[in-house]
């Protein structure tokens, strides 16, 4: 009878659990906004021990993100500039046509009003009276009196229709000159955010300058690389902890795409999967494709992003995650155009490549991961990289 009882109680307490289990598991769903503040503020904390920890190994690499992410945010200015001064520009030539077109049907007006002022001045009011007493057929007399009102009504009408075009073309002159306004204001403001991003990029010249002097020594450059590495693993594995709480979309899973994906920038391989680093100390993780700085970086497939800002070693720094544990990750970016949270689709560009970071030159790192595991990019994709 004691074993029944308890069989029973086991049965509710299981009941009793697993309906918790759901309410918890709908409030994350129906909550997306509160789950993904509560990623930001653990993916903060992990970031700000990171920095902290990198600030007492090395004051040049926390000076130097400082820099670049003043320099993302330049480029992210100037991007938007550029794409509101292409607009201004097609708004300008629009409105260039339009006054053009507009004074076209306006010369036509007037030429056609002129010849019948002409027409009316010819004739004169005295043809009406030489009709009146011309003792010609009453009739004709009466359909001549018809035709000089629908001549004087078209008159009228034209005289109207000019004055319409006259006042459609200030308005367009008018919009025409703002337009112009606003497109020197926004070539100025251009001009201001290039020379911003070019006093960033000088200052982050002697930067990557002087941790080139400090690295000479081949194993400084080697504990260097460790530590960069243990943040990127802290980094992942924070990261494979919190996302579990997220939830997901409807799609086919990223481990049914091997073999099936579009690299995410062209370019050459530098550096390959399992090569070694720093005399062989490390190894590649990824791969590192050189691409000329501003280069677009597209998403390999869907996903939600689940970090974007700089870490030590991959500079600006894009994670995507893509359901069952992977994730793929794309580093030494010049600016970030996604935001943590935001879904991404196969082909959306996320990023323009860059040499953040501390990279003498432009490239994109690229990583797949599988939990903390990372897996060989190649496999994945349905072409392989040149090689220099």
């Amino acid at each position: 009878m004691f074993e029944y009882l308890q069989k029973i109680a086991l049965r509710r307490n299981a009941a009793v659990l697993i309906a918790v289990l759901a309410l918890l598991l709908s409030a994350a769903v129906e909550d997306p906004e509160g789950q993904l503040k509560a990623l930001r503020e653990r993916i903060s904390k992990v970031q700000a021990e990171i920095e902290a920890e990198t600030a007492r190994r090395d004051k040049e690499t926390t000076q130097l993100a400082r820099v670049e992410r003043q320099a993302a945010l330049a480029t992210g200015k100037l991007e938007q500039t550029r794409t509101s001064l292409d607009h201004a520009r097609r708004d300008e030539q629009r409105l260039r046509a339009e006054v053009a077109t507009q004074r076209d049907r306006l010369v036509t007006h007037q030429g056609a009003l002129a010849a019948q002022a002409r027409a009316a001045y010819a004739g004169g009011q005295t043809e009406r009276v030489r009709l009146l007493l011309s003792q010609q057929d009453p009739g004709r007399f009466g359909r001549i009196l018809v035709y000089y009102r629908y001549l004087s009504e078209m008159r009228s009408d034209q005289i109207e229709a000019v004055s319409t075009d006259l006042a459609r073309l200030a308005q367009t002159q008018t919009e025409l000159s703002e337009t112009s306004r606003r497109l020197s204001e926004l070539e100025t403001r251009q001009r201001l955010e290039v020379e911003s991003l070019e006093a960033s990029r000088a200052e982050r010249g002697r930067i990557v300058a002087r941790l080139d002097a400090a690295l000479r020594d081949r194993r400084t450059e080697a504990e260097k690389l460790a530590a960069e590495a243990a943040s990127l693993e802290a980094l992942i594995e924070e990261l494979q902890q919190v996302l579990v709480d997220l939830p997901g979309a409807d799609r086919e899973p990223f481990a049914t795409m091997k073999g099936k994906l579009d690299w995410p920038a062209p370019g050459v391989l530098l550096s390959d999967y399992g090569q070694p680093r720093a005399g062989g100390s490390l190894k590649w993780n990824g791969v590192l494709v050189g691409a000329s700085r501003g280069t677009e970086v597209r998403a390999v497939y869907h996903g939600r992003v689940a970090y974007a800002d700089w870490l030590p070693g991959m500079g600006l720094l894009l994670v995507i995650e893509h359901g069952d544990g992977y994730m793929s990750l794309y580093g030494h970016n010049e600016a970030l155009y996604k935001q943590l949270g935001e879904w991404v689709q196969p082909g959306d560009v996320i990023a323009s490549a860059g040499d953040s970071g501390g990279r003498s030159q432009s490239a994109l790192y690229f990583e797949i991961r599988n939990g903390t595991r990372p897996e060989d990019p190649h496999r994945w994709f349905r072409t392989r990289l040149p090689t220099r």
